[in-house]
């Protein structure tokens, strides 16, 4: 059956012509929404959430959008508001997984469950996905040009960009006026891979902190920050020893300390083997602290069976069958050639 990845927008044309005296925006009906909660969310009223959509009762439906008025955006008669959704699907075929799909297409599998509203992860040949959405706002003067508005890009004259979901290298050229040589060259990249939230210079001078991307210069993480509580649960565990299926500071297995420390840092996370982690999570070829590194030590070398969170400067938390939790080098003599890669969740 063949596999099929689809690009597909929808346009919503919002005029001031309809609201008055601010443009306006959707809201989409979630469970236990009524038009008054409705109302107070949106700084307006029954009457005129009413009025705006044109209902004769107060039934709302689950999904169902509704147009609102955005009290912080003013607007007059000679401009109209465009919204530009567009959604990337993908065609599922038999044999196909969730966690095989979200890995395809760069996501985790709570965001693609997430994007498609899947409450189960059963999926059907034939169905479609959305695999990746973006959404970009022009206003149009009437007469006048268009001004593409969309308050996730960077400014082309910033000293640094962060990077957001469907950015690549050459993307990001483009918007800011560079070659993919030159950004990768501000910003020491070996390769073309970057991570959703990371910060790229765009000037030789600048004087932002990128980090560089190679395991010997890993940006430790900020005070207060998840990353930071996340590898402090962990080294609080220290000399816990090893227990089989064991998930709790009396004993715990390799994935069961991931467990344990990822809840115990804020991280929303189910209790799963370690290659189940593996085919959850998304690739890294340049590991930060935080992120999960995974081995093979059994018989195949393709078949996870161990894991651990990187820590940076080349060394990892893990809880050994033989010393129980520890930090251990990715440069150890056994642990090194065992190296399948690394994930993020």
């Amino acid at each position: 059956m063949k596999k099929s990845v689809v690009a597909f927008s929808t346009l919503a044309i919002l005029s001031s012509t309809f609201v008055s005296p601010a443009l306006a925006s959707t809201y989409t009906v979630k469970s236990g929404d009524t038009l008054s909660k409705i109302a107070q969310k949106h700084n307006t009223t029954v009457h005129d959430l009413k009025q705006l959509n044109h209902l004769k009762t107060d039934f709302l439906r689950i999904n169902q959008k509704i147009l609102t008025s955005n009290s912080d955006k003013t607007s007059n008669d000679s401009s109209v508001s465009l919204k530009k959704t567009k959604n990337t699907t993908y065609t599922i075929v038999s044999g196909d997984t969730l966690t095989r799909i979200a890995n395809k297409h760069n996501l985790t599998l709570a965001e693609l469950m997430k994007m498609n509203n899947l409450k189960s992860d059963r999926i059907y040949a034939g169905a479609k996905l959305i695999v990746s959405k973006s959404t970009t706002t022009t206003t149009i003067d009437l007469p006048g040009s268009s001004k593409p508005s969309n308050p996730t890009e960077t400014p082309a004259n910033s000293a640094t960009y962060i990077v957001v979901k469907g950015d690549t290298l050459s993307k990001i050229a483009i918007k800011t006026k560079l070659s993919v040589a030159q950004l990768k060259a501000f910003n020491s990249l070996n390769s073309d891979f970057i991570r959703v939230g990371q910060k790229l210079r765009l000037s030789k001078s600048s004087s932002s902190s990128t980090p560089a991307n190679n395991d010997d210069k890993v940006e430790a993480p900020s005070s207060g920050s998840k990353v930071a509580k996340l590898v402090s649960e962990a080294k609080k565990m220290i000399g816990t020893p090893y227990s089989w299926a064991g998930a709790s500071p009396s004993g715990f297995d390799c994935s069961g300390f991931i467990y344990y420390t990822f809840k115990k840092a804020g991280y929303d996370i189910s209790r799963v083997s370690s290659s189940t982690y593996y085919d959850m999570g998304k690739k890294v070829t340049s590991p930060k602290s935080g992120d999960l590194i995974f081995f093979a030590t059994g018989s195949s070398k393709a078949v996870v069976s161990h894991m651990g969170i990187y820590l940076g400067g080349g060394e990892f938390i893990h809880a050994s069958s033989s010393k129980g939790v520890t930090i251990t080098s990715t440069s150890n003599s056994y642990f090194k050639s065992r190296i399948i890669g690394y994930k993020s969740l």
